[in-house]
């Protein structure tokens, strides 16, 4: 079984900025949701496997300074891009090792695009709540996103269509496990004067959290919870250092 970096640098990073389709309006419904819950800058943010820096370019448009972290230096690579010019240092690391990254005690972390469910177990979910809460400054703020599988589906509902365009088409397949998913990503593409399609497939393992174990997990910690919604099984947690 292929870990996540393997499967991202053997086939997701290829294709996850097409796989979020229209990349300047998601960063900006990001802003927006950061301007909306007043986590505005100025300020140091660090953000947690942020990938081609759909969040990181949000935070630094709202005057953070942002500390971008992530194993996949592809995905860094166009994160760099996006940000130039922007006060933004990307850091090719795991997030669990992400204090040793921060210069100075952040006002804001942030691991959202389901990154969460990447951890190895259920226990680095606690790891990376008590680390956040001691990185933070008082009053700082953790954000969470992340999708709620805790209800194992079954049948052809386990068939996920992601995005298709004339030349790709992305499907995953979700095996239920008792803690975990298995996810296979099986990506067509076509390619060559012909038209010939191709195919590229990879599995990998993702946690299965739910919206409140995740929030005991964060109050445990010592944080207090501001905001908590459940839509269409996407779980967007707000929680605040005392």
């Amino acid at each position: 079984m292929p870990t996540v970096q393997e499967h991202y640098d053997g086939l997701l990073a290829e294709h996850y900025t097409w796989m979020l389709g229209d990349f300047a309006a998601r960063s900006e419904a990001a802003r927006q949701f950061f301007a909306r819950h007043d986590l505005r800058g100025p300020g140091f943010a660090v953000d947690l496997g942020a990938g081609s820096g759909l969040q990181t370019l949000a935070l630094a448009q709202l005057g953070y300074h942002v500390v971008a972290l992530d194993t996949s230096a592809q995905l860094l690579g166009e994160l760099a891009e996006r940000t130039a010019g922007l006060p933004v240092a990307a850091v090719c690391a795991d997030l669990l090792t992400f204090a040793a990254h921060c210069p100075k005690s952040p006002h804001l972390v942030v691991c959202m695009g389901d990154t969460l469910s990447h951890l190895a177990a259920p226990e680095q979910v606690r790891e990376l709540a008590a680390a956040a809460f001691a990185a933070l400054l008082p009053g700082g703020a953790l954000v969470l996103g992340f999708r709620d599988l805790s209800r194992a589906l079954t049948g052809t509902d386990r068939i996920v269509p992601v995005r298709t365009s004339d030349d790709r088409i992305f499907t995953c397949f979700l095996e239920f496990l008792a803690d975990r998913v298995q996810v296979h990503d099986v990506v067509h593409s076509r390619t060559g004067q012909g038209g010939e399609w191709s195919v590229a497939k990879s599995s990998y393992l993702k946690l299965r959290l739910a919206a409140d174990q995740v929030a005991q997990e964060l109050t445990s910690a010592g944080f207090v919870l501001r905001h908590l919604t459940t839509q269409a099984g996407l779980v967007e947690l707000i929680a605040v250092k005392p």
